[in-house]
């Protein structure tokens, strides 16, 4: 017996030792009844998945290389809850897909599918970015605060927090002979100190969508189809006890377009040829958590376009509210109820721009207004 205990324990010592990992597997399952007025004349009664957080499962993982040098991936899945299908265009990792090196000290280079930096750093300044979801969009998700299109090919870069001061910037190959041909690059910063956050971001895509392979081709999600796309934003947010305030400014600039991508064709009437669209967002917000458990959240945005045609310069402009309510029955489960709303006002322009849309609608509104009401229920895991 003593020598059985004795051979254990050298065996044990001459084992290799392992360098730590983990592989986590989570998701979001979000889904709702929504009530859509002024679509074709007519009103909607639906459910419909993803709104407040995209319906998703991923997984993962971290393994350890020593000197606090890390390998790192994630793939993620998103799925809509009532038929079963493939999100993001029907991509089996339509989120996210990446693999990478982390460092405690120089931060990290990650791989793959992922976001950009208007999505990592302005966003979370947004109604939509961080509380509110789908809803509480900008028209048209013009800056894609709200990730409808994710960036491929990409090589991201993110750093370590220095004193509350985080950076990086994302660069997405074309994969293509022609080497700025669906392209996209983008920076960002933020600074959290106390209760108060500050962001400011940068993209620009060239020829977005115009190949298969390039920087953004989300199969129909990506919100405008163009020579060139260009945003930049900053934003605030400040809590102070229970109460969250911000203000989101962002400026998008659409050259030569051709199409919003889950819309349709934004087409000047009278045979004018469109040159531009630009949007000027300006969102207010505000949360006040009235238990650990509820709370209650509000915001507007206001948007003026400027629609440059053969024809002049014109300014169609966008008043958008929303408002939501949140209950936690669990740390992993809550209900909630939403609605958003938008008015289209300023100069009519013979397109889609004249009408409104609120972001999630079943189709644009019949009318200058319309309103999106949601009762829905969400689970993490």
């Amino acid at each position: 017996m003593k020598k059985l205990i004795i051979g254990a324990a050298v065996a044990s010592v001459a084992l290799p030792a392992f360098a730590q990992s983990s592989v986590t597997l989570y998701g979001v399952i979000d889904e709702g009844f929504d009530y859509t007025n002024n679509v074709k004349g007519g009103k909607v009664y639906e459910l419909q998945s993803g709104y407040t957080q995209g319906s998703r499962w991923g997984v993962k993982g971290a393994e350890d290389l020593g000197g606090g040098l890390q390998a790192v991936f994630q793939l993620e899945n998103g799925f809509d809850v009532n038929n079963g299908k493939l999100g993001q265009g029907g991509l089996m990792f339509g989120r996210q897909a990446y693999v990478g090196l982390a460092s405690d000290r120089y931060g990290s280079v990650t791989l793959g599918r992922q976001y950009d930096s208007l999505v990592d750093y302005l966003a979370q300044t947004t109604a939509n970015g961080s509380w509110g979801g789908y809803l509480f969009s900008h028209p048209y998700d013009n800056d894609n605060t709200d990730n409808t299109f994710r960036v491929n090919n990409t090589v991201k870069y993110t750093s370590p927090t220095f004193s509350g001061l985080q950076f990086g910037g994302t660069y997405s190959f074309s994969n293509d002979t022609n080497f700025a041909n669906n392209r996209q690059y983008s920076v960002g910063m933020q600074y959290a100190t106390g209760g108060l956050l500050l962001a400011a971001a940068y993209l620009q895509a060239n020829n977005p969508s115009s190949s298969a392979i390039g920087a953004i081709n989300n199969g129909g999600d990506e919100n405008f189809l163009a020579a060139r796309l260009r945003v930049i934003g900053a934003g605030l947010n400040y809590t102070f006890g229970s109460a969250t305030v911000g203000f989101a400014y962002t400026n998008t600039l659409v050259q030569q377009p051709l199409s919003s991508g889950y819309v349709g064709a934004i087409t000047p009437s009278g045979g004018a040829t469109l040159s531009s669209l630009r949007f000027n967002n300006f969102e207010v917000n505000a949360k006040y958590q009235f238990t650990p458990v509820f709370f209650v959240g509000a915001a507007y945005t206001y948007t003026r376009t400027s629609f440059n045609a053969s024809s002049g310069q014109l300014h169609p402009q966008f008043h958008t509210a929303g408002l939501m309510a949140d209950y936690n029955l669990s740390k992993r489960t809550d209900v909630y109820v939403q609605g958003g709303y938008q008015h289209a006002a300023g100069d009519k322009t013979g397109s889609v721009l004249d009408v409104a849309y609120v972001p999630g609608a079943d189709g644009v509104s019949s009318t200058a207004n319309q309103l999106v009401l949601r009762a829905g229920i969400r689970h993490k895991f």
